[in-house]
């Protein structure tokens, strides 16, 4: 095979060890390998980093697994490497290598020449939004988690506010929940606190409110109460510190919100997992690809076997979800004409999925032409195709047995 590379390296990434090995290209076209092994410190990748620099290597290729290979890529970033990195599924060793070393030639092996397809790395500052978006998700999550464990013991303790006010930490709640845990029992008392609109539903508020409150209902709903404090105070100060990270990328950050259902933290969300330069794909297509928002490919022997939706990435994926449902529910949008249209033969499931394809599509042309987003209106989603509609009909004629030919009516 054709050499494609001259000097390349492949690493084995582990906890505490990597193993490199470098590949220098001979005159006669043969490949002498150099293996040394490192540890995981800093001080041991930056030696690291050195010694790729000595031999020197044109290219270091690893595999993507786990989070260990995040400080490798880091360092080596900042060393001025060409870090190639890629799926595990697509470097599967052949059977018999099992060794770290092995694992390292396998890898050097196939950059050299040139068999290896790049993942996607989003630059420096993309990926440190990403990180701080990401563990953003992880509190709002574990928060809405107390919430229904608070929840659960109150309906334990047979008290029925939620069937009353459906936000049982809004203004009013907290205050009675906080009032149950200090001793209150008295129903009227606690629907007192009422505050607004909810004044008017003491009555039904003073009936929901009588129940069994045990000792121990009192502990659990003060040790929840403390840690959605915490996790509300974490979220603050996250939403602070993400303020002025957006700041420079305000303008793409407005032109996502420009599409149905893309609010400012889904906006920043997208930005953090597609990035703002989609130079680094070469379609929309490819964009849904990558996402896992495309139906699959699985095709052998002239048989299409699966054409389920890959994995991709769960995190976009997940945005992507929500800004589906809030879209097909924005009225006058073509993302709810196509919702309504396809459910009715393929499920909302399938209809949802279609959406969120949909919708990375529009990121795509918005983020790459840099221009907001135009509403093309609900009829643009079932507007037919003649030719496809011909076609179809003339099919259903055949099958009954006629021959159709036809005639334009200019033509005519």
């Amino acid at each position: 095979m054709q050499v494609v590379h001259q000097r390349c390296a492949g690493l084995d990434v582990h906890k505490r060890t990597v193993v490199a090995c470098v590949l220098v290209t001979q005159p006669d076209g043969s490949a002498r390998p150099v293996v040394r092994t490192f540890g995981t410190t800093t001080g041991a990748l930056t030696a690291l980093s050195a010694w790729l620099r000595e031999q020197p290597v044109e290219r270091v290729v690893m595999e993507r697994t786990g989070v260990f290979w995040w400080p490798v890529f880091t360092i080596l970033e900042e060393g001025g490497h060409a870090v190639v990195l890629v799926n595990p599924q697509h470097v599967k060793p052949v059977p018999g290598r099992t060794t770290d070393v092995a694992d390292s030639h396998w890898l050097a092996d196939l950059l050299r020449h040139g068999l290896l397809r790049a993942s996607f790395i989003p630059p420096a500052p993309i990926r440190a939004l990403r990180e701080v978006l990401r563990y953003r998700k992880t509190l709002v999550q574990e928060r809405a988690q107390e919430v229904n464990r608070l929840q659960k013991v109150l309906e334990r303790a047979n008290l029925k506010r939620a069937a009353v006010a459906s936000d049982v930490l809004g203004g009013s709640g907290r205050q009675m929940l906080e009032a149950i845990v200090r001793g209150e029992e008295d129903p009227a008392e606690l629907a007192e606190l009422a505050k607004g609109r909810l004044r008017a539903k003491r009555p039904a508020l003073r009936l929901a409110l009588e129940g069994r409150v045990k000792p121990h209902h009192r502990v659990l709903l003060r040790a929840i109460l403390a840690h959605v404090d915490v996790l509300e105070g974490a979220l603050e100060a996250l939403d602070a510190e993400l303020a002025h990270a957006l700041a420079p990328f305000a303008p793409e950050l407005a032109l996502l919100e420009t599409i149905p259902g893309v609010s400012r933290t889904a906006a920043a969300i997208l930005l953090a997992e597609v990035g703002a330069d989609m130079g680094q794909f070469a379609s929309a297509k490819h964009l849904a690809s990558w996402a896992g928002v495309c139906p699959g490919n699985h095709q052998s022997g002239g048989r299409r076997r699966s054409g389920r939706t890959t994995h991709g990435n769960v995190w976009l994926k997940g945005v992507l979800g929500e800004i589906a449902l809030a879209a097909v529910r924005t009225r006058g949008t073509s993302f709810g004409a196509r919702f309504r249209r396809l459910a009715r033969r393929q499920g909302k499931l399938k209809a949802l999925v279609a959406v969120m394809h949909n919708v990375l599509t529009v990121v795509y042309a918005v983020l790459h032409g840099r221009v907001p987003y135009r509403e093309l209106g609900p009829e643009y989603a079932a507007r037919p195709n003649p030719q496809r509609a011909a076609r179809r009909h003339v099919a259903q004629l055949e099958q009954l047995g006629y021959r159709v030919a036809l005639t334009p009516v200019e033509a005519a």
